[in-house]
């Protein structure tokens, strides 16, 4: 493995902030909760680590060229998880290694490899492992000793949620209807995975978030969509009493029960920003919790009546807090802030108010250079949270637009379900309509308008080059879909059914939807220079149909650079982040005008 190169007094503030070591929420052990297992990249390349927060001590778990990117530890706190694929490809297997340290081994030996669908780690040695292949998908109880009994399988994409506290029950996510958007809810009996319960909602969508933490208490928190806005519901099996929750919060809402059962956590995402609250189950009040103005990456209660959080803003980079004590973690490497956060935009375009955040260089009031860095998904969403490319592009003179653009979360159902119309065209529609009101502004220059992108983003990115090329006047795409049919067809099967729900069908039952939402369908009126990146091993978005694209701007004589890294969809070794946006910013440097024209 390379170790990232240390940082000196010469070091530029963007290479800092891309060096300054990231790390996921810690995720604790359930009957040792002192225990704990996350991801982080101080290593330089993303790998496992345990940390004992009662002896203080912090040990690495993997060693791995290509990193690794999931984990968890067992409810003993005996022994940590991590996956294994080759190169990034996301196709392994679960291994297991003691907390302490010693020799790997398979956490399941009799499941062979598998694209992971899922892991609920439960009481007494037992786990809840959802595995998909080419034949359709396996959800197994695994027992004690690493044997495991299958519990369900379809040829749809299905997902393991959770198991109960009592170990008498487990909680699946199921596609059976065909919709990844629209997913179904099963309780089954972990006995013999027998039906306990059906749960499908016809107004909206279903989504199971686990059991309570209770002993004894078996009853499931839910969330449900009404109103254009998802609440939670609790549902208790034995009974089917369904108790609907409507805190009326627009936007979405996470939730998590506090682990004695009383309340739950909630994480409030709206307009690109986050709020926490709690909810007192049995009187019904919600209270807002002190948390500063930024996002909450992510939110887990403990067992103390805490709850940790990993926090950001733009101009902040990553904290882990805990709501109401400091839970101790080694303090990372700092780096200095940005001088400003982030400004809302609020545009108007043809499916409504569209939403974007603006970050400008301190140089002048503009026009500035811009790059529109649009983000994946595509049901995510860009929020007031830090991203080491928007500082870095912001620390050379550029101003960066973030757009919400329709299929985005954090503005309700009918927001993020409208892109499935026209799939990209819908997007690049709302990003054509912020692009146009802050050249109007003169905050941006007309002739030096980058458009960039990582997977849905680099996408959009290659799409808007093709449809709007008199906007653009380059554009970096990364990990990008170039030919939507060509990507469907060598792509692993949770792509392949994200497809077909997007799309209403396969690319031999619906051609022409995929062939208007294809890159490849416009590469001729490409103009502008294209810089591409494309994982070796990417399973998401398959290197081939990129490289293809690539070639077809090679035969037209288009300006391009097509760069290969050896990973998968994600790029886990900070040194190949940091020379990838060197790459970009050479490109930029060397074919963006210098003025506009």
């Amino acid at each position: 493995m390379t170790a990232p190169r240390p940082q000196t007094a010469d070091t530029p503030l963007w290479e800092q902030r891309f060096r300054a070591p990231r790390f996921t929420l810690p995720a604790w052990a359930k009957s040792a909760p002192q225990r704990c297992v996350f991801v982080g990249d101080a290593s330089g390349v993303a790998q496992v680590y345990c940390w004992d927060r009662a002896a203080g001590t912090l040990r690495q778990v993997t060693d791995r060229p290509s990193g690794t990117q999931q984990c968890a530890i067992e409810a003993s706190g005996e022994a940590v998880w991590w996956f294994a694929d080759a190169g990034g490809d996301e196709y392994g297997q679960w291994m297991r290694q003691p907390f302490e340290g010693g020799p790997d081994e398979p956490a399941v030996p009799s499941t062979g490899l598998y694209w992971p669908s899922g892991l609920a780690v439960g009481l007494g040695g037992h786990a809840l492992l959802g595995c998909s292949t080419e034949e359709g998908v396996a959800v197994h109880l695994v027992l004690p000793g690493g044997s495991a009994r299958t519990l369900y399988r379809h040829d749809e994409p299905a997902f393991a949620v959770d198991l109960s506290r009592s170990l008498d029950l487990a909680v699946i996510a199921h596609s059976e209807r065909g919709d990844l958007w629209d997913l179904g809810v099963r309780i089954l009996a972990a006995a013999d995975g027998s039906t306990v319960a059906d749960l499908a909602d016809d107004e909206g969508g279903l989504e199971a978030v686990g059991f309570s933490p209770v002993r004894g208490d078996d009853r499931l928190l839910l969330q449900h969509q009404r109103n254009d806005r998802w609440e939670p519901v609790i549902f208790d099996p034995r009974t089917g009493e369904r108790t609907e929750i409507g805190l009326g919060l627009p936007g979405d809402v996470s939730v998590e029960w506090f682990q004695d059962a009383r309340s739950l956590l909630v994480v409030h995402d709206f307009e690109a920003r986050s709020t926490a609250y709690r909810y007192d189950v049995r009187g019904g009040e919600l209270t807002r919790l002190e948390t500063p103005a930024g996002t909450i990456e992510h939110a887990r209660t403990r067992p103390d009546g805490d709850a940790w959080l990993l926090w950001s803003s733009s101009a902040r980079p990553p904290r882990f807090r805990g709501l109401l004590a400091d839970p101790g973690f080694p303090a990372p490497h700092r780096v200095p802030p940005l001088t400003t956060e982030a400004r809302d935009l609020w545009v108007d375009g043809p499916g409504g108010r569209i939403h974007a955040l603006l970050s400008v260089p301190d140089a002048g009031p503009g026009p500035h250079p811009a790059v529109f860095l649009l983000h994946g998904g595509p049901d995510d969403q860009d929020q007031d949270a830090f991203d080491p490319t928007v500082a870095a592009w912001v620390d050379h003179g550029f101003a960066v637009v973030r757009v919400n653009y329709r299929g985005s979360t954090g503005y309700g159902q009918a927001w993020t379900e409208a892109l499935r119309a026209r799939v990209g065209l819908t997007e690049l529609e709302d990003v054509a309509a912020v692009r146009q009101w802050t050249v109007d502004q003169g905050i941006t220059d007309p002739g030096r308008l980058v458009v960039a992108g990582w997977s849905w983003g680099g996408y959009l990115a290659l799409l808007a080059l093709g449809v709007q090329p008199k906007d653009w006047a380059l554009g970096l795409a990364g990990a990008p879909v170039a030919d939507c049919a060509d990507a469907h067809h060598q792509a692993m099967e949770e792509i392949k059914a994200l497809d077909r729900s997007l799309f209403g069908g396969s690319p031999e039952e619906v051609p022409e939807r995929y062939r208007d939402a294809s890159p490849v369908t416009y590469v001729d009126d490409v103009c502008a220079p294209v810089f591409i990146c494309a994982g070796t091993n990417d399973a998401r978005c398959p290197v081939e149909q990129a490289r293809a694209y690539a070639g077809r701007l090679a035969e037209r004589g288009v300006p391009h650079l097509f760069h290969e890294y050896d990973a998968g969809h994600s790029v886990t070794a900070v040194e190949e982040r940091v020379a990838m946006f060197h790459r970009q910013l050479d490109f930029v440097r060397t074919h963006l005008p210098t003025a506009s024209s």
